[in-house]
């Protein structure tokens, strides 16, 4: 290997990477926010317990996880769009472990909510993860490679939960945030090693890259493939925030098994997102997030129908939830890479901008979903919620194909 000498003479092994990062790179980055997110969710009774709260307060900590995620992205999209994608993934990295050492060690139910906020700046990875794809590829290759980054990563949300509701079953609620401050801790060694910067930087200072948000504001399409993206994802939010006390006080599930029957739709999600993989690029974005939105709506209509013939059961109700992840496979990469593509120089602000608007409606609806669910109610409401918000992804996406129709695009 060739060894350049910087202008002071240092040896060039101990610069930064100049290369793009490597798919594993970027898999691990995202696939820590959904860990971050979703490994803990079996613990939520016994957190609660632990705690000597309410469920409705402990079920907060993943409507507040989502809703600081979705002003966090807002922040740094426009930041990393000035000062590159690098520097702002190994700082939130950082920040993510100092916050998840203040969840283990929280006294107060308070306490830990605060750091659980916190840590909602791990999104970091999943955001510039996404931008760096579009930094490299166009718009239709890189919903295929956004396509195969969230099916790798789709196995941290399937095993988050079963690895979370037996870590908890065996060495308590902590165990689980432990597991997320070693793998945040590797996550950070590997960018550091691995990710070469991929923006060209803008130059402009912060206050006139924010200026940059109103020439995303005012398009139509960007708005139609951020809110398909938003009522897609939203559907699997409000599964979050309302399977856990759907699983325990609906169906009697201990944590170990809910964390197994809570990864049913993550297995749709890997299916889902090999098939963005394999044919975006030769079918289109516009009719994969039109075809995944209607296979989650599909789905959790099924479901309902099933419940309402009095055939319901704790096997059909997570199972039909796999429809729900496929879907969201299917529609998310797509319904990304076309965000990200209305306007290509602000990459980084449009994911984040798009990627806020996702988090903070499923901050909403999570929230939403934790408050309807009683004992007697059942499943009901979760699943009501779930299909109005999947029928709103098919109304957005059909708008953007209208619109583009329109412009001859």
């Amino acid at each position: 290997m060739v060894q350049r000498q910087g202008p002071a003479g240092r040896d060039a092994r101990k610069a930064p990477p100049r290369t793009p990062p490597h798919i594993g790179t970027l898999i691990l980055l995202s696939g820590l926010s959904a860990l971050g997110m979703n490994i803990f969710l079996p613990s939520l009774p016994g957190m609660t317990e632990y705690f000597q709260t309410d469920y409705r307060l402990m079920q907060l900590s993943v409507a507040l996880y989502l809703g600081v995620n979705a002003v966090v992205q807002l922040v740094i999209g426009p930041v990393a769009d000035s000062m590159g994608r690098r520097p702002v993934i190994l700082w939130g990295l950082a920040l993510f472990l100092i916050a998840t050492l203040g969840c283990i060690f929280a006294p107060t139910v308070e306490v830990f909510l605060l750091f659980r906020m916190c840590q909602a700046v791990v999104v970091v990875g999943m955001v510039l993860g996404r931008a760096a794809v579009r930094d490299i590829y166009p718009q239709d290759t890189a919903a295929s490679m956004i396509g195969y980054v969230t099916m790798g990563m789709a196995i941290v949300p399937m095993m988050g939960p079963i690895a979370g509701g037996f870590l908890d079953q065996f060495f308590g609620w902590t165990a689980n945030f432990w597991l997320l401050l070693l793998v945040g801790a590797l996550t950070l060694a590997l960018t550091y090693a691995d990710f070469g910067e991929t923006a060209q930087k803008s130059g402009k200072g912060l206050i006139a890259q924010f200026r940059e948000y109103p020439e995303l504001l005012r398009s139509p399409r960007f708005w139609g493939y951020t809110m398909a993206a938003a009522f897609s994802a939203g559907c699997f939010f409000a599964y979050l925030g309302g399977a856990p006390f759907v699983g325990t006080e609906v169906y009697g599930l201990d944590p170990g098994v809910l964390g197994i029957y809570f990864g049913a739709p993550a297995l749709g999600y890997l299916i889902g997102n090999f098939l963005s993989g394999r044919f975006s690029v030769r079918v289109g974005i516009n009719r994969m997030v039109l075809w995944g939105c209607l296979v989650c709506a599909g789905g959790v209509s099924v479901s309902l129908i099933v419940m309402a013939a009095g055939a319901g059961s704790v096997e059909t109700f997570f199972g039909f939830m796999t429809f729900v992840g496929l879907g969201n496979g299917m529609a998310l990469p797509n319904a990304t890479a076309g965000s990200l593509s209305v306007r290509p120089h602000l990459a980084a602000t449009a994911s984040g901008l798009s990627g806020a608007t996702m988090l903070g409606g499923g901050a909403g609806l999570s929230a939403l979903a934790g408050a309807l669910l009683t004992p007697a109610s059942g499943a009901w409401p979760l699943l009501v919620i779930m299909l109005v918000v999947s029928a709103l992804g098919i109304a957005s996406i059909l708008l953007v194909i209208a619109r583009e129709r329109q412009l001859g695009l």
